[in-house]
Order: structure tokens, then sequence, then C-alpha cells
């Protein structure tokens, strides 16, 4: 164990509790004080009035859902102006100008949004099989960007978005997992770092969905067709076919413009869990599922389990990490990420953190503790004064008013281009969070174990 890990202690831990939990609620506030230093500053900035030359000017590129509710939350921040927006089917623009307004300029080719000069930074929201090129691309024409998760479509790719942010110093680049921004994500690092869970040995996440629009059965528009879509451009980087509207508006069930349930959701959990422990990666990626029940014609699986070992570092201890998603869950909208330690177990999600921690007596049912009480009865009596102790289940959540981890998300990254800052989910950190779940898919369809270098950033063969 580091000698990190040997001082995240239960001692510790309850000391700090002690001296803050007198006359405090069981339910703490999860905003801490560097929250509330931030959010004053957010109180400012919606004070202040920017103009036309000083607000952040951005452009959308890829107008489907998620790029949709991209721009929205964007927009929200003060002083950011959503000036041009890009997509390959004609009837996104169309909608963008009703939703955004007919003075904004709309084009279905992405490098006649890098060539102006009033964009300031854009939004990448388009199939995960453009990602690599169109943020290389923006970097190297000045523009800072957010990029949707997964960074890259394959590891391969990794290198080439990490090398264009070293190499364009002026630009500010951020990867679209939002817990990242997160209170709940925030909190969970503090409290594993103070000992809350004792040594971290295990870490499980879970997501699940059921509707058809969840698990990708997104709606065909009537109109679809090679008039009213840029088929050829969509392919451009890939594999020519004949049009095909299933593939286009629902590019991430197949595996040349998508990365799975993977590439989608267990890059989230990846995210988050690497920004509470500080981790840079797993070493040793398993994966196994199948195609239980959308049988729609896709190629990726809706249910996967993956498992991946954590090796010892000087920040944290080994551990290993098991993931899930499945699609054909009745309940749905189920996700979590849970920290199993020595002293106690924490559940994240991106506006609550619950801590549980370990009862420090055996059961009163135990055979062993009742056959051992039983010889102790002719002992001489001795009182054992019993000690003040902490609940054994602490929930921290979100003030209420909390907007949430998208718009944190962006009001970071707009926050470091005013500033010259930094944002935590940078291109190195984006791809540490995509590569174990882009090697998950590999190990499902390959049938094999892989094996990643995480501070290299590198398949190992064995």
């Amino acid at each position: 164990m580091t000698e990190h890990s040997k001082g995240n202690s239960r001692r510790g831990f309850i000391g700090k509790i002690a001296k803050g939990v007198v006359g405090a609620s069981l339910m703490p506030s999860i905003i801490t004080a560097a929250d509330r230093k931030r959010s004053m500053q957010q109180l400012a900035r919606e004070k202040d009035h920017y103009s036309a030359n000083d607000q952040i000017q951005i452009a959308l590129i890829g107008a489907g859902g998620m790029g949709t509710a991209d721009a929205n939350t964007a927009i929200t921040v003060p002083g950011v102006k959503l000036v041009a927006a890009c997509d390959l089917y004609d009837g996104r623009l169309a909608d963008a100008k009703k939703k955004w307004g007919s003075d904004i300029y709309t084009t279905r080719d992405y490098r006649e949004i890098l060539e102006r000069k009033d964009i300031d930074a854009v939004i990448i929201a388009t199939p995960d099989s453009w990602h690599k090129d169109i943020s290389v691309a923006a970097m190297n024409k000045g523009k800072s960007v957010y990029c949707e998760k997964p960074m890259v479509h394959d590891v391969s790719e990794g290198a080439a978005v990490v090398e264009a942010q070293n190499r364009n110093k002026g630009v500010v680049y951020e990867v679209g997992s939002q817990g990242v921004s997160s209170l709940g994500n925030e909190k969970a690092r503090q409290l594993l770092k103070d000992g809350a869970i004792g040594q971290l040995n295990y870490a499980e996440g879970f997501w699940a969905r059921m509707s058809p629009f969840g698990a990708w059965q997104y709606p065909i528009p009537a109109d679809a067709s090679p008039a009213t879509v840029g088929w050829d451009a969509f392919l451009a980087n890939n594999k020519k076919r004949d049009f095909d509207p299933l593939r286009f508006f629902r590019w991430r069930n197949y595996r040349d413009y998508g990365t799975g349930v993977s590439g989608d959701l267990f890059v989230h959990l990846f995210s988050s869990l690497h920004l509470v422990t500080g981790s840079i990666g797993p070493e040793k990626i398993m994966a196994t599922g199948g195609l239980r029940y959308w049988k729609d014609g896709r190629e990726v699986p809706d249910v996967m389990l993956g498992m991946f070992d954590y090796p010892e570092t000087q920040i944290h201890p080994a551990f290993n990490l098991s993931l899930r998603v499945n699609f054909v869950d009745g309940t749905g909208g189920t996700n979590y990420l849970r920290m199993v330690g020595s002293e106690g177990s924490m559940t994240v999600e991106w506006d609550k953190v619950t801590v549980y921690r370990n009862k420090a007596y055996a059961a009163t049912d135990d055979p062993l503790l009742q056959t051992k009480n039983s010889k102790d009865s002719g002992r001489q009596y001795v009182y054992e004064r019993k000690d003040m102790l902490p609940p054994d289940k602490m929930e921290y959540v979100a003030e209420e008013g909390y907007k949430g981890a998208h718009f944190d998300h962006f009001y970071n990254l707009f926050n470091a281009m005013r500033t010259k800052g930094k944002v935590a989910e940078d291109a190195l950190f984006g791809f540490r969070a995509a590569a174990p779940a882009l090697l998950c898919n590999d190990s499902y369809f390959s049938n094999k174990i892989m094996y990643w270098d995480p501070r290299n950033l590198k398949t190992v063969n064995k």
C-alpha cells in the first residue's frame, strides 16, 4: 500500500466529521468552500454586460439531439452567443434557425465554420467517427473545442488529438463527459482523499435504459433522402455505401460510426472514476455481453459487462472495476458509480454522494459472537463505556437551484477560455477515459483480454 493510501484512515475521517458535524444535519450540503467561491464568481458574471466584441461566439457542428442539448446549455452561460450551426441533414439546419434565430449561419460543411474569424469555439457533436478529424482541424484553426465523448473512435486516434492540443497553446479543449465538472464528483474526490471509505479496493458502475429512444432507435425523418442528407460527406472518412437512413440517423448502432454502449456510457463512468481517484487508467480489460433485445439490425450489443484491473500507483492502491450497461432494463434510467473501500462504500451521482460506513461490531445474531458471550458469562463484569459515533449512512446533496453538471462543464470551458486557464477533462484526460471504453469493445468483438499501458497510452501485446 502507498503512503497516500495508509493515510486514508477511518480514524482520520471520523475526526474530521466529529469536528464539523456538531449541530449539523445528517444530510449536509454537498457545496464546499471552493464551490461557494465559484458560485459567487458566477453571480458576478451574470451581472456583467458583454459587448459584441467581448462575448464568446460559438458554433455547433452536429445539430442532432445531443448537439442541440449542448448548444441550449452553452448559451445559458453569460457572455456566450451561438452564431452558426453545421449539420448534414437539411431539416436540422432549418430547425436551427427556428430555435436560435434566422440570423445564425448554417452550412453542411464544417470547414466553412472553421474558416470564420468570428467564431471562438465549436461544439463537436457529430458521430464518433468524426471526432478526431474535426477536433484536430478546429484546434489548428485556433478554435477552442467542446467535443462530445468519447473523444475518439479508436485508440489509434487519441495521440493526434493530444498532440494538437499541446501544439496549439492558445486553445482550450474539453471532452463532454459532464460529470467531471459535477458537484457530486468533486465531493466524492474530497471524501475519498479524507478517508471516508478507507482504502479503495473495488468499484462498480451501472447504466440502464429501456425506451426505444434511449436504446438509440431514433426517429427517421419522412423526408430523409440523398437530396436532404449529405451522405457522401458523412462517409468521407469511412467505407463507401449506398444511402441508408438508418446508418445516418441511428449511427450509434453501427461500428463504422459509433462506439456502442461502452463508448457512449462506460466512458462517463471512467471519467468520473478517474476524476475521483486521480487514476490514469486500467492495465487489463475484459468484456462480455450480447444482443438480447433490440434486434433491429444493429451491430453492437445492448447488454455489456466489463472488468478492469487498475494497478497500484503513488496516488491510489490497486483496485478492480466492474461496469455494466443494460438497454433491456424494465426500470430504465438507472445509473451510478459505487466505490468500495476497507471501511465503507460510497455511491456517487452527479448531484448526490451517499457514504456508507462499515459497522464496528459483529451482528448480534452471529453464532460465533453468541458462543463467545456464553463463555465470558462467568467473568468479572467490566464496564465498557460507549463512544459517540457518526451515522452509518451520510448523504451529501446539492443545494436547491444547482444548475447541474452540464452547465458546470460549459461554464468551466468558457471560464478557461477567458482566463487562459485549464479544464479537468482536456485531451489527455479524455483519451485516458476513452481508451478503456474502446478497448472494452475490442475485447468483446475479438473475444480476448486487452492490455493497456495508461502511462504511455498504447496497447500491450501479451
